[in-house]
């Protein structure tokens, strides 16, 4: 009984995970976010840089060394002369061993503000290193409508395809009746059945890039390769209408994460320059001691307690510090002409995918309206060939154009949906826009 029990439920699950999985676009981002090796590394990096800024603050804690040591002695030959000309001599002790222990402390007071411009820039490597991930998060984000969008596009092209060889079977077996009846010719019945055997080899290709824009949309969302997926189609009838480029622009400027991460690292290469200059100034610290020792027979030494404030300059910085002032300009510099460079990039980047999505909206509008010609003229041809007014070779061109313009159609419909979200994510909008969904 049990046996059997167990054989229904291995059954029930073999058939469910033979149905497709329903995929809505925000669930396909939301398991890529989650699963996106790229984002793991840039956590990692932001891990790093929060471990640099740790290490900037805890210069200004206080340097604790601790110092001990057992020393093992050979016997010392001493003779120590207590008397006069030729005196007599003392005996003295011989040690065989000697311990001694030492604690010392540094306190830093001021050290040219060089700690606290260390620790600001640490703070603005963090929040650069945060802004990368931000950044890549648009791209992880862009990468998953990309490929759902693909997989939209593959399915329907399958879906077509395979429709479209349907009928042409069916075709080929009407022509078949007709031409045993002789009231075609057999010319024309192998010029219907070669039509259906490009089908089939289109179909194959359909299929094969239907289970590439599988695999690779599972493996960017963290599922079994071999998942099968059905997306949500509902979303790709939407109309899309944009904002102007203007309008995309300024938004880039504010909301783009490359942006954010270059202006914190132009001011932290600000914090190393200021740096750079404190290497001009003392450093003062406050300074204390302990040290004990023993020498068995000899000397028992404790409380040795020293207290103080140490001042240490450099003098050699007068003629050093100019190289590393130096390359901290120029490393501000460099920080600075590639925000002019972005800035540029971004208005180029704007003007690009704003151009691409109005071409997206035309065409949807050209391929809606081919769409509709294509079917007029498949339906007319038709009519004309039952009545032997066309050659069958129209036929089968209305009939290839129909299934061109309708797949045509449906990739126009993904390419909109691409073409926006790009312009989104151009614009440093693309994750807030779809968490607001």
């Amino acid at each position: 009984m049990a046996f059997c029990l167990g054989l229904a439920m291995m059954s029930s699950f073999a058939a469910q995970a033979q149905e497709p999985m329903p995929l809505a676009l925000k669930q396909a981002i939301d398991l890529s976010l989650q699963n996106s090796k790229q984002l793991k590394v840039n956590r990692a990096r932001i891990e790093a840089a929060t471990g640099q800024l740790k290490h900037a603050l805890d210069n200004r804690l206080p340097d604790v060394k601790v110092s001990g040591a057992y020393m093992f002695l050979t016997s010392p030959n001493i003779d120590l002369k207590t008397g006069g000309d030729g005196g007599s001599s003392t005996a003295f002790p011989k040690p065989n061993q000697a311990m001694y222990g030492m604690a010392s402390l540094n306190m830093p007071l001021y050290s040219g503000l060089k700690i606290r411009y260390g620790i600001e820039s640490a703070k603005f490597l963090e929040k650069a290193a945060e802004a990368d991930a931000d950044y890549s998060k648009e791209e992880v984000v862009l990468n998953t409508i990309n490929a759902y969008c693909n997989l939209y596009k593959s399915i329907s092209a399958v879906k077509l395809v395979r429709e479209n060889l349907n009928q042409s079977q069916q075709r080929d077996k009407d022509f078949s009746n007709l031409e045993k009846n002789g009231l075609m010719a057999r010319n024309d019945l192998l010029k219907a059945q070669l039509q259906t055997s490009n089908i089939e080899l289109a179909l194959v290709n359909a299929e094969n890039n239907l289970k590439l824009a599988t695999v690779s949309l599972n493996l960017m969302m963290g599922l079994p390769e071999q998942t099968d997926l059905q997306p949500d189609t509902t979303g790709f009838d939407h109309t899309l209408t944009a904002e102007t480029i203007d309008s995309y622009e300024q938004q880039a400027l504010h909301n783009r994460k490359d942006v954010e991460a270059l202006g914190q690292r132009r001011k932290a290469a600000g914090a190393e320059l200021n740096a750079a200059k404190v290497e001009y100034y003392p450093s003062i610290g406050l300074t204390g001691g302990y040290a004990a020792g023993y020498i068995p027979k000899l000397l028992t030494a404790t409380n040795i307690v020293n207290i103080g404030v140490g001042v240490q300059y450099n003098l050699g910085s007068l003629w050093k510090a100019k190289s590393g002032i130096a390359t901290a300009q120029a490393n501000e510099k460099e920080i600075a002409a590639s925000q002019e460079m972005l800035n540029d990039n971004i208005r180029l980047q704007i003007n690009k995918a704003y151009l691409n999505f109005l071409a997206a909206q035309k065409r949807i509008e050209v391929q809606g309206k081919s769409v509709i010609n294509a079917t007029e003229n498949y339906r007319i041809t038709r009519n004309k060939h039952e009545n032997n007014l066309v050659t069958t070779t129209e036929l089968l061109d209305a009939n290839v154009a129909l299934l061109e313009s309708k797949i045509a159609l449906e990739e126009a419909k993904a390419d909109i949906v691409v073409a926006y979200n790009s312009l989104l994510e151009q614009a440093g909008i693309l994750t807030a826009n779809q968490s607001a969904k």
